[in-house]
């Protein structure tokens, strides 16, 4: 299995929302591991935490033991949820892990940084049983925090397996284009929708040809890149290149709107897509729009998924 996801478990509706959108997308990819991750929120031992995953047999406090519990639990049914809908028992994996005074969000990010995943999906809006709000603030702090793979997150139920991928001059969005196109690999029966939506406040000015050097190629982006065009044609290339039928992908008409988070969810649903692709910058960037954008987006959606890479 060459790829793989971290799945964020916490027993909520939300939760099991997110294992029904992977397992709709990806139950019959036999390429991709799933890896279940609960975490249990410490007793009395604040501070001492990492001790657990170092020695498992180290003492933990009775509280944090009964949340363990809870947690196996929860890590017990998202398994069954998945095997009924016809994921192999070898593809999934489970994890408990215990918090640190940091809380729950830093716990999954340090899980994800530890392992080899390809993307951390986490449902939002969801309540534990253990802790507190757990998706709402949690999915929050992971998207200013978990800047070095791609997270998805899904709100609500998702029904449609239509793509919208948000397209502009930047690495980032393809970047984003080249996630999507190496996670649909060998599906060749997803649709995906190139779309690129102006603000009618500010343009982006478009990056460089030199910024794509490093990541594609002289050759690759001489030959591809068109970015006046907000490069729709270099991302429709990345896509056929891993597998994507050309008949499967569409280009939108572009548009300019006040909002553009509002009007990418506004498209989304127009042409019945499930999934919103947006690339963000790395850490340490210049965020701009690029920051506004997913941040609007995600506040506004309902029943979809937004993945963000980059």
């Amino acid at each position: 299995m060459d790829k793989a996801i971290l799945v964020a478990i916490d027993g909520s509706a939300s939760s099991s929302n997110s294992l029904d959108y992977l397992a709709r997308l990806f139950g019959a990819d036999k390429n991709l591991s799933i890896h279940l991750v609960s975490v249990a929120p410490s007793g009395g031992d604040a501070g001492k935490e990492w001790m657990f995953d170092v020695d498992p047999y180290r003492r933990q406090a009775p509280a944090t033991d009964k949340r363990a519990q809870v947690a196996r639990k929860y890590l017990r049914d998202a398994q069954e949820r998945l095997q009924r809908q016809g994921i192999a028992a070898d593809r999934i994996k489970t994890h408990v892990k215990t918090a640190s005074s940091a809380g729950i969000g830093a716990a999954i990010r340090d899980e994800a940084q530890r392992g080899h995943y390809d993307s951390v999906l986490i449902g939002r809006r969801g309540h534990g049983a253990v802790g507190n709000m757990f998706f709402g603030s949690t999915s929050a702090k992971l998207v200013d925090s978990c800047h070095n793979m791609p997270l998805w997150l899904v709100d609500g139920t998702v029904t449609s397996n239509r793509f919208l991928l948000a397209v502009h001059s930047q690495p980032a969005s393809l970047m984003a284009a080249d996630h999507l196109a190496y996670m649909l690999k060998g599906h060749a029966g997803m649709d995906i929708c190139l779309y690129h939506s102006d603000s009618v406040f500010g343009k982006q000015q478009p990056a460089q040809p030199e910024a794509f050097h490093q990541q594609w190629g002289k050759a690759w982006c001489d030959q591809y890149l068109d970015l006046e065009n907000f490069l729709f044609y270099a991302h429709a290339q990345l896509l056929m290149e891993n597998g994507i039928p050309k008949n499967r992908i569409t280009q939108l008409p572009m548009q300019m709107h006040i909002d553009v988070g509002t009007d990418l969810l506004r498209q989304a649903k127009q042409h019945n897509c499930g999934t919103i692709v947006i690339g963000r910058r790395s850490r340490g960037g210049s965020a701009g729009q690029i920051k506004g954008v997913s941040d609007r987006t995600l506040k506004q959606a309902q029943n979809i998924a937004v993945w963000l890479a980059g």
